[in-house]
């Protein structure tokens, strides 16, 4: 074809590496071994994430002098709404690291600030193994009083104890040949942390007020925004559950570590959002804004951000002055220590039209990322522009 593998696959003008994602190519070369390596490549239709394996191939003097790649695209439920949104090498490393751990029967331990994502990581985990067609189960010890999480977990036999008019099948059966993810496990009683355990290890429960033990194949997903190692060395938290739980830790960036998916959740909320959609593409203005902020509450508070910005424009085009931040930064400081975040262009406050979009693509040779990140916006508003062109009127 006549162009790099970087322009193809990703309709760049440089290599990956200068553009944030990890290169095969050069790590192959460089280190002479094999390596494996999540990307997000662009199709005729839409963008999906691959898994890349590539290894040397050598002369007989040791020296590589081809490689061999295999790229393998993983299934991102197309019909159904992403779980893990955006281009930054924290989510592409993130992604990655879900993608090997689903397949196995691993215990998960997922930890993580409030509001990072562990939930549709838990999601995604479940989606991409080999039980994705059998239950997923959530529950919240933080949600739950502790008299509630032992009969919610574990269900109870008729005549248990006073109200028990009938057996109740506990969320741990009901998770049968499935995952049951158990958010914020910091919060569960040390009695129960010794029936956790026993599950973990037999495979099987007993309802309260049961006899018998029940065999169950159960997943175990946890998460925790606590420091579970603090909390056993003040004894609060059991150190041979905590071994158990912690066979695969990953550990969720916070948005701060990720400023650079924030215009692609932000117009993947507004199309969640009653008359949000009709804010997409959002105005560099607004975007430069929502950069310069660090989202103690990460992706979670963005999205109550962009919510409120909605309500308060009130069917017209959100306006910088409609972003309103939980706790506003120093304006000194936002001005002394904020990265760039993109470069300078002529396009004003107002709303990305075609002609703009068009305009962007001339300047950058037809190149979709360029043009995006020109105009300030995410590679998949650039996109649909394209896509609507295209379209007889």
């Amino acid at each position: 074809m006549g162009k790099h593998c970087y322009e193809v696959s990703h309709n760049y003008s440089r290599p990956c590496s200068q553009e944030g994602e990890p290169c095969p190519l050069e790590e192959v070369i460089r280190t002479g071994k094999p390596t494996t390596v999540m990307h997000i490549h662009c199709t005729c239709e839409h963008e999906e994430h691959v898994q890349i394996s590539a290894a040397p191939i050598m002369d007989e003097d040791g020296e590589v002098v081809y490689m061999g790649e295999t790229i393998c695209p993983i299934n991102d439920h197309q019909n159904e709404d992403p779980l893990l949104i955006g281009h930054s090498p924290s989510i592409l490393k993130l992604t990655s690291i879900l993608y090997r751990v689903a397949p196995t029967s691993s215990t998960v331990l997922l930890l993580g600030d409030s509001g990072s994502g562990k939930d549709c990581a838990a999601r995604y985990i479940h989606q991409q193994s080999s039980r994705s067609n059998k239950p997923f189960i959530v529950v919240d010890c933080g949600a739950l009083g502790d008299s509630l999480i032992e009969s919610e977990l574990f269900g109870y036999e008729k005549g248990s104890f006073t109200g028990a008019n009938q057996r109740k099948i506990g969320l741990i059966e009901t998770a049968n040949g499935g995952t049951l993810f158990i958010d914020e496990i910091g919060e569960l009683p040390s009695h129960l942390q010794t029936k956790l355990l026993r599950v973990l290890e037999t495979g099987t429960i007993r309802r309260i007020g049961g006899t018998e033990y029940i065999n169950v194949d159960v997943r175990i997903i946890a998460a925790t925004n606590r420091d579970l190692q603090h909390m056993v060395q003040e004894k609060t938290f059991r150190q041979d559950l905590y071994f158990r739980l912690s066979a695969f830790p990953i550990n969720l960036p916070t948005l701060k570590e990720r400023k650079q998916d924030i215009p692609e959740l932000a117009e993947y909320f507004l199309k969640h959002i009653e008359e949000g959609e009709q804010q997409i593409p959002l105005s560099t203005d607004v975007i430069e804004k929502l950069l310069i902020y660090d989202y103690p509450g990460n992706v979670r508070e963005l999205r109550n951000i962009v919510e409120r910005a909605v309500i308060l424009a009130a069917g017209n085009a959100i306006l910088p002055d409609f972003i309103v931040f939980e706790h506003e930064p120093d304006l000194y400081e936002v001005e002394q220590h904020a990265a760039p975040v993109r470069e300078p262009s002529s396009f004003s406050s107002s709303r990305i039209t075609t002609e703009d979009v068009l305009d962007a693509l001339y300047k950058t040779g037809g190149h979709r990322a360029e043009a995006a990140q020109l105009l300030g916006v995410s590679e998949r508003t650039v996109y649909r522009h394209i896509k609507n062109m295209e379209q007889p009127h």
